[in-house]
């Protein structure tokens, strides 16, 4: 069933992995980043990994379109992603002025990262990461989880709804908290998604041959309740582009940790909670 998972962002595959990142990113991080009214000297933590070869392409990944927004990239290059020791990165954006953070790591390794900054005495003001915060029970973790920023790939506050319930976004994590107990992540309206998707080309296919699924699959145009999934459109076959908003982990009412929506130029009818505060 890879081909039925909605394809928003990175993880297109190696083979994609550069129309992608040509497809997906610059805008929305550029905007939240402006807002901070920060220094415009951006530290990339970029493993040597898929994401992070893709993250830091000189041709179509961040460098290029940060630099050509007027900000000032400083590359200590690659790593692997289990690296224990960030004291080289660390110094190198210590030295050159970094006043904002970008990765793509696991939560572990950011951890790690953030760990050995805050003991080093490097406290950047803006620190966005891609894969660490998607979980709010990950981001409680880290030493100082509380105004990290990342891309959004879905909220309670979405304006979609469900093709098999009917459901809304709101109403789709409501009912998420009640029956576990647990604060909605990201990821949630994905997976609700995947059946969405998964249901209406079995439907459409009239039965379970390979073949017809996925002959149905490649022409699924549907409303769901993270936004349209339609694989017939690209920007690459088998994958279909869902709109993101950005913004980071506040102080919550309801959970330690709530998600701020700062910058919603790709989806406006998700409301914003204001502009991104720079780190304490």
């Amino acid at each position: 069933m890879a081909a039925a998972l909605p394809g928003h962002r990175r993880r297109a595959g190696a083979g994609r992995r550069a129309a992608a990142a040509a497809y997906n990113w610059h805008f929305f991080w550029v905007a939240l980043w402006e807002q901070a009214g920060v220094d415009k000297v951006v530290g990339g933590l970029w493993p040597n990994d898929p994401d992070g070869n893709a993250w830091s392409d000189a041709a179509v990944g961040f460098p290029p379109a940060l630099e050509a927004a007027g900000f000032t990239v400083v590359d200590p290059g690659r790593f692997p992603v289990d690296t224990q020791d960030f004291s080289a990165q660390i110094s190198r954006f210590r030295s050159e002025g970094v006043a904002i953070v970008s990765g793509v790591l696991p939560p572990p390794t950011f951890a790690n990262f953030q760990s050995q900054a805050r003991q080093q005495g490097f406290d950047p003001p803006v620190i966005t990461v891609g894969k660490a915060l998607l979980f709010p029970s990950a981001v409680e973790s880290f030493p100082a989880g509380e105004g990290l920023s990342s891309e959004i790939w879905w909220t309670d506050r979405h304006p979609f709804t469900s093709s098999l319930t009917g459901q809304t976004a709101g109403e789709l994590a409501a009912a998420f908290q009640e029956e576990t107990g647990s604060q909605w992540t990201q990821p949630l309206g994905f997976a609700h998604a995947l059946f969405e998707v998964a249901i209406d080309a079995l439907k459409r296919a009239g039965g379970a041959d390979p073949d017809d699924l996925n002959e149905a699959l490649a022409a699924t145009d549907l409303a769901t309740v993270v936004g349209p999934v339609d694989f017939s459109s690209g920007p690459v076959p088998n994958l279909s582009k869902t709109p993101l908003v950005a913004g980071q982990w506040v102080g919550g009412e309801e959970y330690p940790l709530e998600l701020a929506i700062n910058v919603n130029d790709q989806l406006p009818d998700v409301p914003v909670d204001g502009e991104i505060q720079p780190i304490a």
